[in-house]
């Protein structure tokens, strides 16, 4: 019976990182994967759907440049977006990752894995042999999450396209419809409008709900540009026939070539084996801040399957902090799990960033300014329009977009961030390391931008905030 010190049940980007720290920490662990090692972010969310909406993102940019605008005298290249993601998927072969986990001194497994007892997985290979593994010290579960299908009557007939056949697909079909509102919806109906299909969206409350209302109406605004049909309501039938798939809001149909469900996820733990060590099979997993799942001692729950941020860049910070506190307690060295510790993932709670890669850009970090409230904070919201910023207009002529400020009255600390509009994606971490470090409002004064960047809109939020004063 195979024995590591720490055995993974699954082996995308959030399980490399657990295993690599610790191993790093002087433990030996073990990777276990039924598809691609790299998982969802390397071959089917992340990579291949930001690579897909960028050649897009790009045009559009140099379009908004005079001197630029004149040069692009073409429309573009679908057949040579779909042949730059499949770069960056390496074709669906993941043999430089493999290459990559050896080289880390992990090992790995292939074949599903499920729970058979405490610290025991049994590993089914696609040839149905079965090895059982013990673990030293911990098990983690890092499988991710599956799109969620709701239960609208024809839809699982009609064939209908996962967020991974939208980032796999080899060709634009002439037409789509989107069922859900959320950062998928947004995301893929930018790209594929970007190629010329017909895209309708179909939301029942409208679009990324839970951001800012200023980022609803400007991507709203940004996607009917495109093209986009807008829709509210809930599909009450889906069909398909020769002439596509029909989705029926009431009496009234859209009919595309194909339909892409993005209405939200649901945890990939219902085969996994957690009826036998007590848990509920398909639930997510509930874990303390040192991402161990309450009432276990041995057993850890990193990345979406733990429901505490389902974004790649924040399962790989829960899987650094899992991966040292594994080794932290299995050495006997001391844990630092207080807030904002070495051991700990305190930033999901309310220091998370993310991008949505629509049309416009949306950057933000932190609370919104609703969820604020929510939370009890006494706060002052303050907006800027970015176009304003002498960088933005030499980034884009006639530059839209706009900055929100979310600030802590009682402390003069930043709780959230948001940025609208072309080319924010790399603007949001300034804001993370503002949030995450409650850097005083008077500090950020001497915090000084760099001129002519795009970069001054923290400037002109600090001189529409004010200073602070301390009486």
């Amino acid at each position: 019976m195979p024995t590591y010190d720490v055995v993974i049940i699954g082996g995308g980007a959030v399980a490399e990182n657990v295993a690599d720290r610790a191993v790093q920490g002087g433990l030996t662990a073990i990777l276990i994967e039924s598809e691609l090692v790299g998982g969802e972010c390397s071959y089917w969310a992340c990579m291949p759907s930001k690579a897909l909406i960028r050649s897009g993102i790009a045009l559009r940019a140099a379009q908004r440049v005079g001197g630029a605008r004149e040069a692009v005298t073409g429309d573009l290249d679908v057949a040579a977006v779909f042949k730059r993601r499949n770069g960056f998927t390496h074709d669906w072969n993941d043999q430089s990752q493999v290459d990559w986990v050896a080289g880390a001194g992990i090992a790995l497994l292939r074949g599903h894995g499920r729970l058979t007892g405490v610290k025991e997985v049994t590993v089914t290979a696609e040839d149905g042999s079965t090895t059982v593994l013990t673990a030293t010290h911990a098990v983690v579960v890092s499988t991710g999450s599956d799109p969620l299908m709701p239960d609208i009557p024809g839809l699982l007939d009609s064939s209908p396209w996962t967020p991974r056949d939208a980032t796999s697909a080899q060709t634009a079909p002439a037409s789509l419809a989107i069922i859900g509102g959320g950062v998928v919806a947004a995301e893929m109906a930018t790209a594929y409008a970007s190629f010329g299909t017909t895209v309708t969206i179909i939301a029942r409350s409208g679009l990324l709900q839970g951001q800012e209302d200023i980022a609803v109406e400007a991507v709203t605004t940004g996607l009917r540009g495109l093209g986009v049909d807008i829709r509210h309501g809930s599909p009450t039938r889906v069909e398909r026939s020769e002439d596509g798939v029909a989705v029926y809001l009431g009496d009234e149909a859209v009919v595309a070539e194909e339909v892409l469900v993005a209405t939200g996820r649901v945890p990939r733990s219902s085969d996994i084996g957690l009826e036998t060590i007590g848990l509920k099979p398909g639930d997510w997993l509930d874990v303390d801040d040192t991402l161990r799942v309450k009432g276990y001692d041995w057993l850890y729950a990193t990345g979406d399957v733990n429901h505490r941020v389902l974004l790649t860049h924040q399962g790989k910070y829960q899987a650094r902090a899992a991966g040292d506190v594994i080794a932290a307690r299995a050495t006997g060295k001391t844990v630092d799990d207080a807030p904002w510790g070495t051991h700990v993932a305190t930033a999901d709670h309310q220091a998370v960033p993310q991008v949505t890669f629509a049309e416009p850009e949306v950057a933000s970090a932190g609370l919104t300014s609703d969820a604020a409230r929510k939370a009890g904070y006494d706060i002052r919201v303050v907006d800027y329009n970015i176009g304003w910023v002498a960088g933005a207009s030499l980034q884009a002529d006639d530059y839209e977009g706009t900055a929100r400020m979310v600030v802590d009255e009682k402390r003069h600390v930043i709780l959230g961030v948001t940025f609208i509009g072309q080319d924010v994606a790399e603007l949001i971490h300034a804001a993370t390391v503002a949030i995450v470090g409650e850097v005083p409002i008077e500090r950020l004064w001497h915090a000084v931008p760099a001129y002519p960047t795009m970069n001054e809109i923290w400037l002109r939020l600090l001189e529409t905030y004010g200073r602070p004063t301390t009486a």
